[in-house]
């Protein structure tokens, strides 16, 4: 492994309802105030760099994790910010999503 390679310490894994796992950065992961309290703690989570989330299904914690690179993205962002778009089908659940996740 090179030097400017990540290590596994730089990635989270989070787990859908159906056993989907999401590779994603520590940075882009600790957007979410739930995950960063998880992962600056002393629970199991924090040293595993394991999350499961047994009760969002894949298609919402997927369309999440997008947000969450969006946000850190546009984030006091100068250029003009596109829109974020989503489903009225997935709607509901992405706002009780982004609301347990704190987002």
């Amino acid at each position: 492994m090179s030097a400017d390679a990540p290590s596994g310490a730089d990635f989270v894994k989070l787990v859908s309802a159906e056993g989907h796992e999401f590779f994603v950065t520590r940075k882009v992961a600790m957007v979410s105030g739930t995950i960063r309290a998880m992962l600056e703690s002393s629970m199991k989570e924090a040293n595993s760099g394991v999350i499961p989330f047994p009760e969002i299904s894949t298609a919402v914690l997927e369309k999440t994790i997008q947000y969450c690179h969006y946000k850190l993205r546009y984030t006091n962002s100068t250029t003009k910010i596109p829109e974020f778009k989503i489903e009225p089908d997935m709607a509901l659940e992405l706002l009780m999503s982004s609301n347990y996740l704190d987002l």
